[in-house]
This record gives C-alpha cells, sequence and structure tokens, in this order.
C-alpha cells in the first residue's frame, strides 16, 4: 500500500456538457495520515431557518419541566425521536414586533422582525425598510466558502404588491430574509429553479443545454456519468457508496420535480392557487421536495445557509389533507372556540411531522465522521405565539443538531422574560464563526445553549 499527500480538494465537481454537480464531503478529500483536527476534515457548520406563520396554539407546545427529561407535548411530539438532538427555549421575545405607536399590522411585523430584530418602517410604498437579517450576516461573512451564500426558500407565492396588513408593504410578509435594510429577498418556491441553480451551473446555464436535456428527458447526471466512473475508480468502498447513494438522491429529486411538471392542473388538490410549472400539487409532495433540495445542498456544501418559509405571514393555505379546510390565517382567529382550536393545533402538528422528515433526512446524511445533523444548526419556530391575540413573547422556538459538537442537546430551556429573540441568532453566528457586534436588538448570547 502506498500512502501519498493526495487528495480530492472538497469543492470538487464531476463536469459534462454545460453541467457541474458537485459532491458530497468524501474520505478522500482527507490528507493522507491526517488527524481529525486538520482542516480538511473540519466539519463545516451549516445553518437553516425554518419559518411557521401565523402562530402557534401554545397550550400544545409548551413545556412545563425544565432540563433533561420532559415529555413533548402534543404539538412536538412527531420530533421525539431526535430528542438528543433538540433544545426547546422558552421566554425569547421579540420587543420590535409590537406596534409601539403604529397601531395594526402584526402579521407584517412578524415576518420582518423574526430574523432581523428591527421594528420595520409602516409604509405601503417603496420606502421599506427593516434591518439585515441574521442569515445574511452569516452569508456575508461565510458565504464566500460556498458557490451559494445563501438560499432562500418558501411554499407560498411571494409576488404580492402593495399593502398587505393595515398599512404594511407586502414585502414585510413575503419573506424573512433581509440583506440590507432596505432590500427584501424574495424566497423562491419552484423547485426545478432551486435544482438548476444548485446543478445548472447557475444563471449561466447554456439554454440550448436545458432544452437538450428536456427534449431528450435524459437526467443531469447523464452528463456527468463518465466523470463519476472515472472518479469511483479512484475511490475506497465507503466514498463509492456515498458517492452512489448521493447520486440517486440527486436523480430522485430530479425525477419528482419532472414528475409534479407533468400534472394536469386541473388534476391538481387546491386548482385555486395559480402555480408555476414543476410545484407538486400537494403542500406535502411540495415541502419534502424542497426539504430534499436542503439536505442535498447541505450535502455537497453548495451553501452553509439557508431560510425557508413554511408559510407567509398572513397566509390562507387550507390543509384538507389533515381534515382542515378553513384557511389558516382566519382560523387562527379562534376567539377561543374549541373546535377552531383543535383544527388549528392539527395544522401545527402537520407543521412539525413535515420538520421530522427533514430532521430524518439531516441525520441519514452521512458527513465526515457524522451527519449532516451533527454539524448543522436549524431553528424552526415562528415571530408569534398566540396568533390569536398577535403575541410577540415567549416565542415557539425549537433548535435543532448538534452544531459540529458545540451543543448538548435533549433540554428545555426557559430564559427570563423579555429575552430577546436576536440573542438566539447572536449565539449561532459566533458557533458559525461568525462575530458581529449586535443583530437588531440583542444584548448578548444567550446562556446555557453550549451547555456541554
Amino acid at each position: 500500500m502506498i500512502i501519498t499527500k493526495k487528495y480530492l480538494p472538497r469543492r470538487t465537481f464531476l463536469r459534462g456538457l454545460g453541467t457541474a454537480v458537485a459532491l458530497p464531503f468524501l474520505d478522500a478529500m482527507v490528507p493522507a495520515l491526517a488527524a481529525l483536527n486538520r482542516p480538511g476534515a473540519k466539519p463545516v457548520l451549516r445553518m437553516a431557518f425554518l419559518y411557521v406563520p401565523n402562530g402557534i396554539i401554545m397550550k400544545d407546545w409548551s413545556l412545563q419541566a425544565e432540563g433533561a427529561g420532559f415529555e413533548f407535548p402534543r404539538t412536538l411530539k412527531p420530533v421525539e425521536p431526535f430528542r438528543d438532538r433538540l433544545l426547546v427555549l422558552s421566554g425569547l421575545d421579540h420587543y420590535n414586533g409590537q406596534s409601539l405607536g403604529d397601531g395594526p399590522g402584526d402579521h407584517a411585523r412578524a415576518g420582518a422582525t423574526w430574523l432581523t430584530g428591527v421594528h420595520p418602517k409602516k409604509t405601503q410604498g417603496a420606502d421599506i425598510q427593516a434591518g439585515i437579517s441574521a442569515d445574511q450576516v452569516a452569508a456575508k461573512e461565510i458565504g464566500n466558502q460556498t458557490m451559494l451564500p445563501s438560499l432562500e426558500l418558501g411554499l407560498e407565492d411571494n409576488r404580492m404588491v402593495g399593502g398587505c396588513d393595515s398599512g404594511y408593504s407586502c414585502a414585510y410578509s413575503n419573506t424573512v430574509s433581509w440583506s440590507s435594510q432596505t432590500t427584501p429577498l424574495p424566497p423562491e418556491m419552484n423547485p426545478r429553479a432551486v435544482f438548476e441553480r444548485l446543478f445548472g451551473e447557475g444563471e449561466t446555464t447554456d439554454p440550448a443545454v436545458q432544452a437538450m436535456l428536456a427534449r431528450q428527458d435524459r437526467s443531469i447526471l447523464d452528463f456527468v456519468r463518465e466523470d463519476a466512473a472515472r472518479l469511483g475508480m479512484g475511490l475506497g468502498t465507503g466514498d463509492r457508496r456515498k458517492l452512489s447513494e448521493y447520486l440517486d438522491a440527486v436523480r430522485e429529486i430530479e425525477r419528482r420535480i419532472q414528475r409534479a411538471e407533468q400534472q394536469d392542473p386541473a388534476a391538481a388538490a387546491l386548482p385555486s392557487i395559480d402555480r408555476p410549472a414543476g410545484i407538486p400539487p400537494t403542500f406535502e409532495e411540495h415541502v419534502k421536495l424542497m426539504f430534499d433540495l436542503m439536505a442535498v445542498a447541505f450535502q455537497a456544501d453548495l451553501t452553509r445557509v439557508i431560510t425557508f418559509m413554511i408559510g407567509r405571514e398572513g397566509g390562507n393555505r387550507t390543509y384538507r389533507s389533515i381534515g382542515v379546510p378553513d384557511a389558516h390565517h382566519g382560523l387562527s382567529h379562534h376567539f377561543n372556540d374549541p373546535a377552531k382550536i383543535e383544527r388549528l393545533q392539527k395544522i401545527d402538528q402537520h407543521h412539525v411531522d413535515m420538520l421530522s422528515y427533514f430532521l430524518a433526512r439531516m441525520q441519514e446524511a452521512k458527513d465526515g465522521e457524522g451527519t449532516l445533523l451533527d454539524h448543522s444548526m436549524i431553528v424552526y419556530g415562528s415571530s408569534l405565539s398566540d396568533g390569536n391575540r398577535h403575541q410577540h413573547s415567549d416565542l415557539p422556538t425549537l433548535f435543532a443538531g448538534g452544531a459540529a459538537g458545540k451543543i448538548r442537546g435533549g433540554r428545555h430551556i426557559r430564559y427570563k422574560q423579555g429575552t430577546p429573540m436576536t440573542n438566539l441568532f447572536l449565539s449561532m453566528l459566533e458557533m458559525a464563526g461568525v462575530h458581529p457586534e449586535k443583530i437588531g436588538d440583542s444584548t448578548g448570547k444567550l446562556e446555557q445553549l453550549s451547555d456541554l
């Protein structure tokens, strides 16, 4: 056996006609005989911010016992299998989501403040103003290490313009990501567009090549088959398995997108929604496909920062698949009607059930000496607690992932009333090697978060 110092660069691509496919982390990317603390083997931290709108039925979310050994409440039951990788955080607030003299508009303020901690300017015109969001603070610092600095995703149409909430611009409800005080970043909702951005040479893809792919109904992987075979000959057994599993995952995502594009619009479950081609007909298919794309993007290290809006504030999606035909936002104003509260809880739990799908995908994906979930920081939550009363305090917040060994899960941490939500984001960025002085109204890092 001959040992050399040769190894694959971390940013290795399979290349073909008009196509480039990034690779997941392989053992061959670590220099021979290198210790795990060498740069080639160090796990990288990923961050995902997952937003759900219109508040939560808190009685079915909130935990009583603090520390370890707590019982999962009804809404959080779907993620119980990931207990050791979860922190339930209570007591975090968004003071700047309150009216502060601006009157109604809590949904717009909720969306605008979640990752910024800044009270948005009340306007329906072009003079919108909020603050740079935590994801973009990270993207500006570490985004140059990946093909895409960040990825902004969503499930609902964000093309609404004008005023959407009591004198507030729709821009505040359409996104949670802001690259500057005046620049909101609209999320992409079409899986086809996301896939092509990740795997099809980004904005410079040759239209003729894309047309040829469509005509021949061939996979993007068909154009890198020879490069993959050549690379595989020099890999060990474990790396060949990783490569095969990764390419199978990419092909499966392609197949599901193609199937969605072939759907008859008249047969869609919710035909009243005008959807671009490529979006699956059901909420469940759509969200799972987006989660799969997120997992593959992290696995290939194409980006390390993702925001994902499972819904937009004030959104009125219906959930007939779980027996809830009511519009979500309308139902959130339940006026303490037990029947409406029960239906709203079903929506809350359904969203957490979709989250469990993503956590499973992240747990299954190997990443160096661990998994993607081990090396990630995922925040799931809302910028409203009680949607009926538009409360911006004690926000429902779930933290998932091991943060590359920096987080010990399996705990419920209750913080002092009034603790800014932005303190959580400041702590996350510090763990990722990003050191801003503050984010919005942050007052310092959270205690107990890294209690190892």
